[in-house]
């Protein structure tokens, strides 16, 4: 019962001429999201009057109810999951940066969780301006701080960016280590069957190195060209002249969120984000 109310209220607030009405509005937004959330109808406020909204939200950080200080920054994400866009929001995601300074040493596991989501969106729309503020928080070592920034920072360590991947604890450079591999156990399987491949890293450096170990399937696409996907693999530390040894049995079992097509695909390791060998292989039809 409480969701429609949240959005009757922030239809009315955002479509009278009183900004007593808005104000209003969202004080109302403020008490009834410890009942569920309002963070979808708070998207209202922000498309009718952004710089209102936050400032509101701004004043919602220092709120002594969990629930409250977490809507300050779950309904202000520019990508929060099945809510209503907030185009302002994407072209300057650096609006809700105050917000997520005030929030991210917070008591409450569940606001600092939102605040890392927030600062995941923003990496995905400026990585830059997200790494630069995780390093901010780095350098002031609150104990919750680094499991923070590592989920803060989960996409684009996926990715490879080496901000990122410095930020959560992954060193080494391309010279201070060697990858030998995918090496594949056959190189046609069916559908439905799985892909096997080994990998031997060695820290060929003087000095230690840690690592994060991915492998990225092309897989092939409808229209004949290859998309790429990013799993993990391994985190690793080595010391000089230590290896790694790596293996993996990679499924093509059907699933609803992929399609497969039969053609030639291909795969290869990703270590601290940069790519190695790419190897081919064959996904033939089951059928």
């Amino acid at each position: 019962m409480v969701w429609p109310l949240t959005e009757a209220v922030a239809s009315a607030a955002t479509t009278s001429s009183s900004d007593a009405d808005f104000d209003d509005g969202l004080d109302l937004l403020a008490q009834l999201t410890p009942r569920l959330t309002a963070e979808f109808a708070l998207r209202t406020f922000l498309n009718a009057d952004p710089s209102r909204t936050l400032a509101t939200a701004a004043a919602w950080t220092a709120s002594p109810d969990p629930a409250v200080r977490r809507l300050a920054s779950e309904g202000t994400r520019p990508k929060l999951p099945w809510a209503r866009q907030v185009p302002e929001l994407t072209r300057n995601p650096a609006a809700t940066l105050l917000l997520l300074d005030r929030l991210h040493t917070d008591t409450s596991d569940t606001v600092r969780r939102s605040v890392a989501n927030h600062l995941n969106d923003i990496s995905r729309l400026d990585p830059d301006l997200a790494t630069a503020q995780a390093a901010r928080w780095a350098d002031g070592a609150a104990p919750t701080s680094p499991a923070l920034i590592r989920h803060a920072m989960r996409t684009l360590v996926k990715q490879g960016n080496p901000a990122a991947l410095e930020l959560v604890g992954f060193h080494g450079d391309r010279t201070d280590f060697t990858v030998e591999g995918p090496l594949l156990e056959r190189t046609g399987i069916l559908l439905g069957g799985a892909l096997d491949f080994t990998a031997r890293i060695p820290n060929v450096s003087d000095k230690p190195v840690t690592l994060a170990i991915d492998y990225v399937v092309h897989h092939l696409k409808a229209n004949g060209k290859q998309a790429p996907k990013v799993f993990k693999l391994a985190k690793r530390a080595l010391f000089p002249g230590e290896t790694t040894e790596l293996g993996r049995s990679h499924s093509f079992r059907p699933i609803s969120t992929r399609r497969y097509y039969p053609g030639a695909h291909a795969i290869q390791l990703q270590v601290n984000g940069h790519p190695y060998n790419k190897v081919s292989f064959t996904l033939g039809s089951a059928g």
